[in-house]
Formats: C-alpha cells, sequence, structure tokens
C-alpha cells in the first residue's frame, strides 16, 4: 500500500514538474508577436445573409466576391451586423462559398474612431471543433493509458511547443537548419524517451542508438540532396518567405533537416521497440548471453522494420498522391515522372527515413548487448539433479 502511494506521489510529481515547463514555454516570446494589421480584430462572426450576385463562372472556377450580412459573435464589436465580403481568387484549395447559418472567422478593419471600415471574411471558424478532436484524444489516451497516457500527451505538447516557440523562430533568425534541427530533435527525443519509457537503460540505450543514426540521416539527407540537385524551394510556402523580407534563409538547408526531422520520430520509436523488447527478455532469461540478446534483438528487428518501413512510406506518399494522379491523367512517362523535382523530393524523404529505419535495429541491438550484458559470458542455470 505504501508503495503504491510512493509510486504514485512520484507519477504527480513528474507531471506537476513538468507541466510547469510547459507553462513557461507557452509563455515564451517567439519574438514575432509584432501586428501585421494595424486597427484590426480577428472575431467569430454568424453568417445571416449571403449576397452571390457579384460571382461568376469562369470554366470550373467561380471568381468574384460573395456579399455576406454577419452577425458578429464576441470581441469589441459583439452583437453588431455588417457587411462582410468573400473575395474569390480562383484556386479551390483557399476559395469557399459560404452559406447561411455559418460561422466563420472575420478580419475587421477599422478607422481611427474606431469604427468598422471593412470586414473580411478569413474562412470557415473550425477552433471549437479542433478542440473537440483534441478532446477526445486526451480523453482516450488517458483512460487507455493512464500515467503513461498523461507523460505521452505531455511530451507531445512538449514537442509541439518546441517547433513552434524554438524551432520556428530560431529559423527564421537566420540560425544554422541542420544545428537547429540536431538540436531540437535529439531535445525532443530525450525528453519523450524519459517521461514515456522512464529514465532507466531501456531509455539510455534507445537515445545512444538514435543519437548515432540522428547524424547519419543527417549526412545522408544533405548528401543526397546535393546529389539529387535539390531546390529547398521545393517545399510548400518556403518560396513565399523569400518575398515578405527572409530572402537571406537558406532553403535548401531547411530543406535538409526538415528531411531529418520528418523521419526521427519513426527511428525513435524503433529504437525504443527494440531497446524496450530487449530488456523484458534480459528479465525473463537474466543469464542470456550477449550475443543470444543482440541475435534476439536482429530478430525483433526484422519483423518491425518491415511494417514501419510501410507505414513510413504510406506517411509521406500519402500527402502526394494528387500529384501522382495528375502525372497519371496525364500520360507523363514514369522516368518523367521520377525525375520530377517534387516526386524526387519525396523519394529522397522516404529513402533517407528508410535507411535511417533500417541502421537503427541492428545498432541498438548492439548497443543493448553491450549495456544489458556488461561481462560478455554469463554463468548458464544450473540444471536440478
Amino acid at each position: 500500500m505504501q508503495t503504491s502511494f510512493s509510486h504514485h506521489r512520484k507519477e504527480w510529481g513528474v507531471i506537476l514538474g513538468f507541466s510547469i515547463v510547459l507553462f513557461i514555454l507557452w509563455f515564451l516570446p517567439t519574438g514575432f508577436e509584432k501586428q501585421i494589421y494595424l486597427n484590426a480584430e480577428g472575431v467569430k462572426a454568424k453568417i445571416i445573409e449571403v449576397n452571390n450576385g457579384g460571382l461568376y463562372l469562369t470554366g470550373m472556377i467561380r471568381q468574384g466576391e460573395q456579399r455576406c450580412l454577419i452577425e458578429i459573435l464576441d470581441g469589441t464589436y459583439q452583437g453588431k451586423v455588417v457587411e462582410g465580403i468573400n473575395l474569390l481568387t480562383g484556386k479551390l484549395e483557399v476559395d469557399k462559398i459560404f452559406e447561411v447559418d455559418d460561422v466563420v472567422w472575420t478580419l475587421l478593419e477599422m478607422n481611427e474612431e474606431h469604427e468598422i471600415i471593412f470586414a473580411n471574411l478569413i474562412d470557415y471558424y473550425r477552433l471549437d471543433k479542433q478542440l473537440m478532436l483534441i478532446g477526445l484524444f486526451v480523453i482516450l489516451m488517458v483512460i487507455c493509458s493512464g500515467y503513461t497516457g498523461i507523460r505521452t500527451l505531455l511530451s507531445f505538447t512538449f514537442s509541439l511547443l518546441s517547433i513552434y516557440k524554438i524551432l520556428t523562430p530560431t529559423l527564421l533568425k537566420g540560425f544554422s537548419p541542420l544545428v537547429i534541427a540536431l538540436i531540437i530533435g535529439n531535445i525532443l527525443s530525450l525528453v519523450t524517451l524519459l517521461l514515456v519509457a522512464g529514465p532507466g537503460k531501456r531509455a539510455w540505450t534507445a537515445m545512444l542508438s538514435y543519437f548515432i543514426c540522428s547524424f547519419l540521416t543527417c549526412f545522408l539527407a544533405v548528401r543526397f540532396s546535393e546529389l539529387f540537385k535539390m531546390n529547398g524551394a521545393v517545399m510548400e510556402f518556403s518560396e513565399a518567405l523569400l518575398y515578405v523580407g527572409y530572402e537571406n534563409l537558406n532553403l535548401t538547408s531547411i530543406f535538409q533537416a526538415g528531411i531529418y526531422l520528418a523521419c526521427s520520430g519513426a527511428i525513435l520509436d524503433l529504437a525504443i521497440d527494440i531497446s524496450a523488447g530487449l530488456d523484458e527478455v534480459k528479465k525473463v532469461s537474466p543469464f542470456l548471453t550477449r550475443m543470444n540478446l543482440i541475435k534476439s534483438g536482429f530478430s525483433i528487428g526484422k519483423s518491425v522494420v518491415g511494417t514501419q518501413l510501410t507505414t513510413l512510406l504510406l506517411a509521406y506518399m500519402g500527402s502526394y498522391l494528387t500529384i501522382l494522379m495528375v502525372y497519371m491523367a496525364q500520360g507523363t512517362p514514369m522516368m518523367s515522372v521520377l525525375n520530377s523535382q517534387k516526386i524526387s523530393a519525396e523519394i529522397l524523404h522516404t529513402f533517407v527515413g528508410c535507411i535511417g529505419l533500417v541502421l537503427v535495429s541492428p545498432l541498438t541491438s548492439i548497443i543493448c548487448g553491450f549495456i544489458y550484458c556488461p561481462s560478455k559470458n554469463t554463468k548458464p542455470i544450473k540444471k536440478a539433479q
């Protein structure tokens, strides 16, 4: 009973301590909090009337402007009814047609007398649905995993905040993308392992293996992006950075750092899987020799690597499905498809990650063999007479 109480107390101590870290990180300034629009306010609004008279059809694309009467639901002007404008650009990926009772995110622009002079209908208001989805995830995580689920959520939140509050601002400030990505990636991995697996041999062996593989994947990302003659502008919205005052950014280096970060999670996952598996094997068979333990790690790795490689392939290729469909619909030859910059970038992403997964499996097994079995030979269990 006393042991159980002490365990729960320790768990809550870890959760409370790390929650304080997340609280500090949440309020950490990025240095980019400047207001883009002066005399403007973002609000939630409800569509109460629509006027589609300003829209016209060009082929399959609608263009023009949609005028809507909206009721402001929050902010300084809550309850006020004004006319809002939905400007269509002719791009299906960003254009939308609002209907009555839709809730939209609106940018209000005011004059010096604080009167609304323009209401720009930006997009559908999705924050409440996002919170609902996240809340469902949190509840299921806690119910299914208990204290481990709470620690996993803390690790997950720490990763998100670190990317938004530390990684992104430092890249915008011109720091070396690869160095920053390596530092952030290894810190996130260490925190994840300590929170989820707990401090111990299984966490440290996985971390050591991941640390070595992180440098290998970074080297492969740099070397093969040079061999592929890959331009960092292949990333979505990357070129836009050059036109908003960040023309000194090295997009190619950011692209290389992104390759490492994209596959780091899968590498870490496989490392802890093998480390934890061999830890359990050693507990069940304490007199297992080092070589046999390493062989067991190789055997586990052969089974897990196959599924992990498929997972990585599907995760990457899923986002490029429409590009493949366009090429196929146009009858583009396979050689042209493979040599295109978009597909080459995806091949680079996929196979650098796959090589990292293939390497981390035997590496973790060997490291576990030396750490879990410090002496080369172990005395066998004596059989009963």
